[in-house]
């Protein structure tokens, strides 16, 4: 299958081929989503083929238009529809009980169904033209970090969908803040750029908070009920680890860098001797096999020669602590963003994480920030992308 690129131009082909049940990635001010009929059965199992993903992962439907969440649920209650009036077009995801014409394909198997209004002009415009929700999961492998760049959608599944619309890169850079009204409680399921505060100050009350997103896991008995929040995700190829200061969340402390410089030490020797170890296996095995000499040394003084490639995220205020154990210890040092604010990071996160990968980086060692406003979106998916390997420092 060829994946082709489309631009404004092209948005009456894209919107036919969603009509017909292909698959369109589309832009939003979050990530790229991945398009389909989300009233289609058919469409919504083509999408958890493109991306490997589990199909007891629900969708989210995007709508245009908040007249258009009726049809798709059993009702709207009053606090649901203040929060709409209130942040779409934005990256707020409802949940609400689905009706009959909402598959089960698209939930998940779940009688909630997943809603939101993007706010970006191209989508909307897509949306109107195809005159149907669409079920938008992020346009990535599953599992791999999600895609901020029409690029990055192009990487991860060319011959897998039918097209790609091109909007530049996104903004926020982290999936949408999913908040369930479908119990008697308004329960924060995943943060995003629209934070825990806004919430609460809107609907008068702080919502309640999933467990799983307060460090309960499944093998405690607690079973995440968000997209992206169930599975291994948003992960890169290399090893990350996240580095914290106990009693507070900020790292321009030098024990942070120092910490990274011990443990950066510590890897390499660790690296290298397992190196040598596969040298020797190969060595043995060569000897066996009866091959020169010279041919066994060239290999062994390549091994001991081999270095880890690693990379530290840090902030911009805390650059300076790293940049000489950068230069001498050839780290790369990768900026995420302004540390005052957290949406300069999660602007960047995905698109880092997706670079390191490109540079085939063996270790990524991070700062930790703190877990307030946006920086709890920005946490949750580095935790998740770190597998949840933390190294606390007194």
């Amino acid at each position: 299958m060829e994946t082709r690129i489309f631009s404004k131009k092209d948005i009456e082909e894209a919107s036919q081929i969603l009509k017909t049940g292909g698959l369109v990635a589309f832009p939003t001010e979050t990530v790229y989503g991945l398009g389909g009929n989300g009233l289609d059965s058919e469409a919504a199992r083509k999408i958890y083929a493109a991306k490997g993903r589990p199909s007891d992962n629900p969708l989210i439907l995007h709508v245009s238009k908040i007249k258009e969440v009726y049809p798709l649920v059993e009702s709207v209650p009053e606090k649901a529809k203040i929060l709409m009036e209130s942040f779409w077009p934005g990256p707020l995801t409802l949940i609400l009980k689905k009706s009959a014409i909402v598959p089960l394909e698209s939930t998940g198997g779940l009688d909630t169904v997943a809603i939101r209004c993007p706010d970006n002009a191209l989508t909307l415009e897509l949306i109107e033209k195809a005159g149907l929700p669409i079920s938008g999961p992020s346009a990535n492998l599953s599992g791999s970090p999600s895609p901020t760049e029409a690029s990055h959608v192009y990487h991860d599944l060319a011959g897998r969908i039918e097209g790609i619309l091109d909007d530049g890169a996104v903004g926020i850079g982290v999936e949408s803040t999913i908040l369930d009204m479908s119990g008697d409680n308004p329960t924060l399921l995943r943060p995003g750029a629209i934070t825990l505060e806004d919430l609460t100050e809107v609907l008068g009350e702080k919502p309640d908070i999933d467990p799983t997103l307060l460090g309960k896991s499944m093998e405690d008995g607690f079973t995440p009920k968000a997209p992206g929040m169930k599975y291994r995700h948003y992960a890169p190829k290399a090893e990350m680890i996240l580095f914290r200061l106990t009693g507070k969340m900020v790292s321009e402390d030098k024990k942070i860098a120092d910490a990274m410089s011990e443990y950066i030490q510590d890897y390499k020797k660790s690296f290298r001797d397992d190196m040598l170890r596969e040298s020797a296996l190969e060595r043995r095995l060569s000897e066996q096999a009866k091959e020169p000499c010279d041919k066994n040394e060239d290999r062994e003084e390549k091994t001991i020669a081999k270095e880890p490639k690693i990379a530290i995220l840090c902030a911009e205020e805390t650059k300076p602590l790293y940049q000489e154990m950068a230069e001498k210890k050839k780290i790369r040092l990768k900026i995420l963003g302004r540390r005052e604010d957290p949406l300069s990071m999660t602007h960047n996160l995905f698109r880092i994480l997706r670079e390191c990968d490109e540079e085939g980086i063996n270790l990524i060692l991070s700062e930790s920030y703190p877990e307030e406003g946006v920086g709890f979106a920005l946490m949750n998916r580095m935790k998740k992308a770190a597998g949840q390997k933390i190294i606390l420092i007194k």
